[in-house]
């Protein structure tokens, strides 16, 4: 008998799908046996998955619309990753309010856009699975990533208030917490401070994409972890346990 994990044929949204965490995410899905639906804000990257859409997290209608034509066209849509997410760093006295508004945007505020149109939904059917894009700045903080940190933070609330009331209608909330990883993201950070941060890392190497992306398609699964809700996954390699 071969082992499944449950995805088969089970829509799933990830948002930020075009590369990085996400485009492992909706590869791995795929190859799972998921319906994948990727919805970005770009046509950069590939097209990867069942369905790729273009809308921005930080429009509603927007988002609204795009979850609407996955459910039409692929069907009920049983899980949600939300992992699009931008940083605009400086140190805080320098941090001017467009640039802590632009990452609560997007990194929170798109979180909403793209659940509550689905979150009733998954309630109606009594199933379903999210999993929230946190990260190791949202737990420990970091020098310069006030915004970044205070939009991944409230990412583990949110999951935490959503397990709680989502668990009587069979809809469980989960987070993945990434350390640093070899990602765009991580490209931009300089070569010294990079040095810096890795010396930190007692298995003294950066994470892949492909080991996030298997932490999330562990807390979806309706098999794997049906009674995992409202938890934090780290995936950090000992850098903040």
């Amino acid at each position: 008998m071969a082992l499944s994990l449950g995805l088969e044929g089970k829509v799933i949204v990830v948002t930020g799908g075009n590369r990085g965490i996400g485009a492992a995410t909706v590869e791995l899905l795929s190859g799972l046996g998921a319906k994948v639906a990727s919805i970005c804000r770009s046509d950069v990257g590939p097209t990867l998955g069942r369905m790729h859409l273009k809308a921005d997290v930080t429009d509603a209608a927007a988002m609204s619309a795009a979850i609407d034509t996955v459910e039409n066209e692929l069907g009920p849509i049983f899980g949600v990753v939300a992992n699009a997410g931008i940083t605009q760093d400086s140190l805080f006295p320098k941090m001017d309010f467009a640039a802590w508004k632009n990452v609560i945007d997007t990194n929170l505020h798109g979180v909403f856009h793209t659940i509550h149109p689905v979150v009733p939904r998954l309630y109606d059917r009594r199933e379903g699975a999210m999993v929230f894009i946190s990260s190791i700045v949202g737990e420990r903080g970091n020098v310069g990533q006030a915004n970044y940190a205070a939009s991944k933070s409230a990412l583990i609330g949110l999951a935490k208030a959503l397990a709680r009331e989502g668990a009587r209608f069979g809809v469980r909330a989960n987070v993945v917490a990434p350390g640093f990883i070899e990602t765009d993201m991580l490209k931009d950070v300089p070569p010294n401070v990079r040095e810096k941060i890795l010396a930190e890392v007692p298995m003294r190497r950066f994470g892949k994409p492909e080991e996030i992306a298997w932490a999330v398609a562990f807390l979806l699964s309706p098999i794997a972890s049906g009674y995992t809700t409202g938890v934090v996954l780290r995936v950090n390699g000992a850098h903040h346990t």
